[in-house]
């Protein structure tokens, strides 16, 4: 029985296709989504969308009709799940992230060890940081038991891209948590990051620096120039704590002043420290699917609960027999997992 998802349903975006493809290679469930990103300035599958969908199709010797660069409706056949060394190329700066997105889910049901070589963008608008993936993303995995290793070896920036992202990801069966209580702050670290053409300028230093005048606290600076082809630059911050990690990034934009790019994600940052959060409102749906494949049950509380957040709920519960319970807190909001059934 194919399972039909309307993918104008709740935040509309790219994340019902990517939860969608890699549970369906995941289940052994066929799919059709209709309505992709349909209320969007430019509906229909993007570049970063569209590898994605081949990708894990690739991975599991699927079969997708209508897969093209602006469809709006796509149909998806699972097959069995390979391990291998893969290479996937996105054309342009669309982000290596998104894309890392959809191939996690089926690559840890894999019967050996994977990796995966992706080119594309690695800081870019409306999608995790790689320094995100690799210290907020990969650290909650390995909670559940997954490793997962990610190695920039080039960094990718808007127009062009041209960033190369190395993964290698081992099977495993994900674990559930019981995270309520985040412990005591620890530190705080904070990554900036910029092109070589922006060192002269000494743009990653003034990031920091409107990262320092928002959050006065101590913290260890990381400094990094990069070759890209694209001038470009971001801020990613995390901060330790006994039990967890809470992230936050911002993007350099053309007329967005240096030191705002520091601001923003200290402001970001902050409301997750000032709330009860032990995991961010970033991590808050991208762990779900995850905690829905466990045995058991599992919570965090999150900062608040996002589109992304209730949208991907909507998705799981189309493949996976699994509750989720909200529950207001004073300062966040809690999400319980059943686990699958």
């Amino acid at each position: 029985m194919v399972i039909e998802i309307d993918g104008s349903q709740g935040e509309g975006g790219g994340q019902i296709l990517r939860t969608a493809i890699g549970l369906s290679a995941v289940t052994g469930k066929p799919i059709k989504i209709f309505n992709i990103r349909s209320g969007r300035p430019n509906p229909g599958l993007q570049a970063q969308h569209l590898i994605g969908i081949k990708a894990v199709s690739e991975m599991c010797d699927g079969k997708l009709k209508t897969a093209e660069l602006k469809s709006t409706e796509v149909e998806f056949i699972p097959g069995k799940i390979k391990s291998g060394n893969y290479k996937f190329d996105v054309g342009t700066a669309g982000a290596v992230t998104l894309v890392l997105q959809s191939l996690v889910i089926p690559a840890i049901h894999a019967e050996k060890e994977i990796s995966f070589e992706i080119k594309g963008g690695t800081n870019v608008a409306w999608s995790p940081s790689i320094e995100y993936s690799q210290h907020i993303f990969c650290d909650y995995m390995k909670r559940l038991g997954i490793e997962i290793f990610i190695e920039t070896r080039r960094y990718g920036f808007y127009p062009k891209g041209g960033g190369e992202v190395f993964v290698k990801i081992k099977p495993s069966d994900p674990k559930s948590i019981l995270l309520t209580e985040r412990g005591d702050l620890q530190c705080i670290d904070v990554w900036s990051i910029a092109s070589e053409d922006l060192k002269k300028a000494a743009v990653a230093e003034r990031q920091i620096e409107g990262f320092g005048s928002i959050l006065k606290v101590d913290r260890n600076k990381n400094i990094k120039y990069v070759n890209s082809f694209s001038i470009g630059s971001s801020l990613h911050s995390h901060a330790h704590y006994t039990n967890c990690k809470l992230g936050a990034s911002a993007l350099g934009e053309r007329n967005k002043k240096t030191e705002d790019v520091g601001k923003e994600a200290a402001l970001l940052l902050k409301k997750q420290l000032d709330s009860a959060a032990t995991v961010d409102e970033w991590m808050s749906d991208q762990i779900l699917p995850f905690l829905a494949l466990a045995k058991g049950k599992s919570e965090f509380i999150t900062s608040e609960l996002t589109k992304h957040a209730e949208t991907n709920m909507w998705v799981i519960k189309k493949f996976l027999d699994v509750d989720f319970k909200i529950e207001c807190l004073e300062k966040g909001v809690k999400i319980s997992c059943g686990g699958s059934k």
